[in-house]
């Protein structure tokens, strides 16, 4: 592996299967839609606007390298 360290992270819920390694993540699990946004600020936080739709439904948020 040419001297890097790769941690490997395998998370099994129910159904869902999130294969985490250090530059690739395979997510496998009934996915209706995905899209991207830019976090904005909110008071001492920060906050991603969804669609109303989408309210108290189930999600992931992934962080990604700029």
């Amino acid at each position: 592996m040419n001297g890097k360290a790769y941690k490997d992270i395998h998370i099994y819920l129910y159904v869902r299967k999130i294969d985490v390694t250090k530059e690739r993540i395979i997510l496998r699990d009934e996915v209706e839609t995905i899209y991207e946004k830019r976090t904005t600020p909110f008071g001492n936080s920060a906050k991603l606007d969804v669609p109303k739709k989408y309210i108290g439904r189930r999600a992931y948020v992934i962080i990604l390298k700029d």
